[in-house]
């Protein structure tokens, strides 16, 4: 019987330091594919490695020892001690292999629940396995199934509707105050990884203008042309100050880079139109005090958090939604599954069944001579219809079967009520 087998580890069951060791490059992660591959005992097989997770899924008929095989291949890929090596891993099989991908697929398996990442990181490593013909008919429908059970859950539940990353709960925000953020001028105080993916979610929602300053100009150009912005020097950030909408600071600094006095002289060149600050770093860019001037509205690190909190509760709450809609598909692949693993029984007792009318009208007809062609055509039709009738309800109760336990029992009762196995054995051995 085909099985799936999931091996691999997590940010939950290994350490950095351990996950890296095992993180593939894209050369070696072609090479890694074929080399899973080339195992005796797998049949198809997929290989996920991302920054939290190095994944091997698997079709055997032999689990144990494709276990021991795919096991190996992590210790020696690794360089650490088979033995050292099993506690980091996990190993799912058969239905919990299928949850296991689909969760992962639909980030309830991540760092940060409801995360967008991983699916794209699935699709790719799914893309390699296609161009190194290492997946197929099993793990293609699951791949597929992961794919677009995801999509479900994103657009039917809200797991991924609130913002629990800093850079996107602080765009968020911005959306908050200004309801719209197109058409808004933007200032990057830093270029930084947190700057970079604000001005990602930025452009996603139409800001019109994004300008970034840092230290290093340099480095402020280069992020600015990235996102067809504008950088500017240090020493033009007040004036700027005077165009723009929304400030998002996070820049390393031990002082405010941005004071009381600078803030209050530029609202008067304003007019005193809103000025919005979302301050990410840690110590902060923007003093205190200028929280205090009209029109001018300063959210820190902790005010983002607390933000994040609730969002992480709201989406906690509809993961329950998604994990009932992981459960009601694995079913269905499992039952998809199931028939797969019949077809092989069904298509020897149709084979037993087509010998035996085959031999048995041959005989008959035989004796009854003067039988017009006509005539001769009407018995072949009853005596396949009656097969085909007597056989239905077999082949239906053996499909249905989505229970493995009970699913092999009854293969087994079966090949044993139709004698199958000895047949084949004979014709095997007739030379």
């Amino acid at each position: 019987m085909i099985r799936i087998v999931d091996i691999g580890m997590n940010h939950e069951t290994a350490p950095v330091e351990v996950r890296e060791l095992l993180s593939f490059g894209k050369e070696e992660l072609d090479k890694a594919v074929r080399d899973i591959q080339a195992i005796k005992n797998i049949r198809e097989s997929i290989v996920l490695s991302t920054c939290n997770r190095v994944e091997i899924l698997f079709t055997t008929e032999r689990v144990k020892e494709a276990n021991q095989s795919v096991t190996t291949f992590l210790s020696r890929m690794s360089g650490i001690a088979r033995d050292e090596l099993k506690p980091f891993l996990y190993i799912y099989v058969d239905q919990d292999a299928i949850r296991h991908l689909f969760r992962v697929g639909a980030s309830l398996d991540s760092m940060i629940l409801g995360e967008p990442q991983i699916l794209g990181q699935v699709k790719d490593a799914y893309r390699i396995a296609v161009d190194n013909k290492s997946s197929s008919v099993i793990l293609n429908r699951l791949m597929h199934r992961t794919f677009s059970l995801a999509k479900r859950i994103r657009t039917e539940t809200g797991i991924a509707g609130s913002a629990v990353s800093i850079s996107f709960a602080a765009v968020e925000l911005a959306k908050k105050i200004f309801g719209d953020l197109t058409g808004k001028g933007v200032l990057l105080i830093g270029a930084g990884e947190m700057a970079e993916l604000a001005a990602t979610y930025l452009l996603n929602n139409k800001a019109a203008r994004i300008l970034v300053t840092n230290r290093t100009f340099a480095r402020a150009v280069e992020l600015a042309e990235q996102f067809q912005g504008r950088g500017v020097r240090f020493d033009e950030i007040e004036s700027q100050l005077l165009e723009v909408d929304i400030v998002i600071a996070s820049a390393a600094s031990p002082e405010p880079i941005i004071s009381f006095d600078q803030v209050r002289r530029i609202m008067k060149g304003r007019r005193n139109r809103p000025l919005f600050f979302i301050d990410i770093a840690v110590p902060r860019n923007v003093e205190s005090r200028v929280n205090e001037i009209g029109n001018v509205f300063v959210y820190d690190i902790d005010d983002l958090k607390g933000i994040i909190n609730d969002n992480l509760s709201k989406r906690q709450a509809e993961s329950l939604k998604a994990e009932r809609m992981v459960d009601e598909e694995v079913i269905k692949f499992s039952e998809w599954l199931g028939t797969l693993e019949v077809v092989p029984t069904i298509r020897e007792l149709q084979e037993k069944c087509g010998r035996i009318y085959q031999g048995e009208l041959k005989k008959t007809l035989s004796s009854l001579k003067g039988l017009s062609a006509e005539q001769r055509k009407g018995i072949e039709t009853m005596t396949k219809s009656i097969i085909k009738k007597l056989l239905n309800d077999p082949i239906l109760f053996l499909k249905r079967k989505g229970e493995r336990d009970s699913r092999d029992l009854y293969l087994d009762i079966a090949r044993q009520l139709f004698n199958l196995d000895e047949e084949k054995k004979e014709r095997d051995e007739t030379p």
